[in-house]
């Protein structure tokens, strides 16, 4: 079996991860770049999950701040301008947080969810009870009324009370997980005069569906799964499967896939790497 030394993952993470010195992004433009070369990576670092993140390949590897004027958060104003572009997927979808994902590798996602392709298929989800009352009842306004900020959908899904909070903000990660929804854009309402915009996902990039048609799940998980091991180098399949929420035996076939194409080979102590990886090691 190959073996992978700690130095040259470290090296080859640092070089994916854009933390090497003159590599960090500088522009939206590298930003959109940077998603499209990874296929998906997270606005900031996820704890326990090893994959790259705007924030540090703006940053450097250091926490996030917390102070609003640190030069790091123009990762935010980068993400607010490109939200009605249609350049990328943003929204709330591995483990629920932040995540951008290049318009070439939705479909792949897509391919993974509950989706039929009709605008009220969340319905369905609902009605096998995979999805909350409050989640059908959100998506039920975007989908009769149209793109709505979130003062405006809390208040048209009659959960507006400060009671309500925690079920709302909910349903809407859910229902973005799902693919069902995603932000669009940021209007300037509510106290801080700053509110997410969000619309049906199949009716803000219709060419989703139709690109995901014919990709079965395991060509989908294997993949996501490549994409993955190119960009952190080599990792584990207990950390592919709380990346992605798969069980066990979807991860070995995705696996298993990867190794039958060449792709990728499990190393002397267990993990799983890239050949791009294995490329530089000696």
């Amino acid at each position: 079996m190959p073996y992978l030394s700690d130095k040259v993952l470290r090296a080859y993470r640092a070089d994916t991860f854009r933390l090497l010195p003159g590599a960090a992004l500088a522009s939206v433009g590298d930003t959109l770049t940077f998603v499209n070369e990874h296929g998906f990576v997270t606005l900031w670092p996820i704890k326990g999950i090893d994959l790259p993140s705007l924030w540090a390949a703006v940053a450097g590897d250091r926490p996030v701040a917390s102070e609003h004027d640190d030069p790091g958060h123009i990762t935010w104003r980068w993400k607010d301008e490109m939200l009605s572009r249609r350049g990328w997927y943003y929204g709330k979808l591995l483990r629920g947080k932040a995540t951008f994902v290049s318009l070439h590798v939705l479909p792949y996602f897509y391919a993974l969810t509950e989706r039929v392709a009709e605008l009220d298929d969340y319905r369905l989800a609902y009605e096998a009870g995979h999805l909350s009352q409050e989640a059908r009842v959100v998506a039920d306004v975007l989908y009769t009324k149209g793109a709505q900020h979130t003062i405006q959908l809390r208040r048209m899904s009659h959960l507006s009370a400060r009671s309500s909070k925690a079920r709302f903000n909910k349903a809407l990660v859910d229902l973005q997980r799902g693919l069902w929804v995603l932000p669009v854009g940021v209007a300037h309402a509510g106290s801080w005069r700053y509110a997410f915009t969000y619309e049906l996902l199949d009716r803000w990039l219709p060419e989703i569906s139709h690109r995901a048609r014919g990709i079965t799940m395991l060509e989908a998980r294997a993949h996501l799964t490549g994409l993955y091991l190119d960009s952190v180098g080599a990792s584990t399949p207990r950390l592919i499967g709380r990346l992605f929420g798969w069980q066990t035996k979807e991860i070995t076939s995705a696996l298993s896939r990867l190794e039958e194409a060449g792709d990728a080979a499990v190393l002397s102590d267990g993990r799983w790497a890239t050949m791009k990886a294995l490329g530089g090691s000696r």
